[in-house]
């Protein structure tokens, strides 16, 4: 690399060429983020539940996860969400609507031993889920 007296604009060149390697830079100018992300890079979203689903952790683990697959409103995108908590999948029936965010792995990936799922249902019909686990709140009625 030129680092003689007049080498600044190739070095400014390069600058601008190299960037494309950094994962990070490339993510942010071609706004893969938003395009990749089912939620379209808001923070949260609301659907409505499609139907409940049990999923298989992953190794060494063994386990059904409560889950549900749910279309959402705005961009009509179809995901699965899990469902945190002990027996809050009894609060989420078909066709209620809910709010969901990401589920907190690494870069937007799944988390933990639930294969695919990278969302989790925080709100049922307006109502925070974890209210309802707890036997704070009642599910309301639609």
């Amino acid at each position: 690399m030129g680092r003689g007296l007049f080498a600044g604009a190739k070095m400014k060149r390069d600058r601008q060429r190299f960037r494309w390697k950094d994962r990070g830079y490339k993510k942010r100018v071609l706004k893969l983020k938003q395009k990749s992300d089912p939620l379209g890079g808001s923070a949260q979203a609301k659907g409505i539940v499609i139907e409940k689903v049990g999923i298989e952790a992953k190794q060494p683990n063994s386990g059904i996860r409560k889950a549900v697959k749910i279309s959402l409103i705005r961009t009509g995108n179809k995901l699965t969400a899990f469902a945190p908590g002990d027996g809050a999948i009894n609060f989420i029936d078909e066709h209620d609507e809910v709010m969901v965010e990401g589920i907190g792995g690494r870069m937007g990936r799944s988390y933990g031993d639930i294969p695919g799922v990278r969302f989790k249902v925080i709100k049922v019909n307006g109502v925070s889920l974890n209210e309802m686990v707890r036997g704070r709140k009642e599910k309301p009625i639609r």
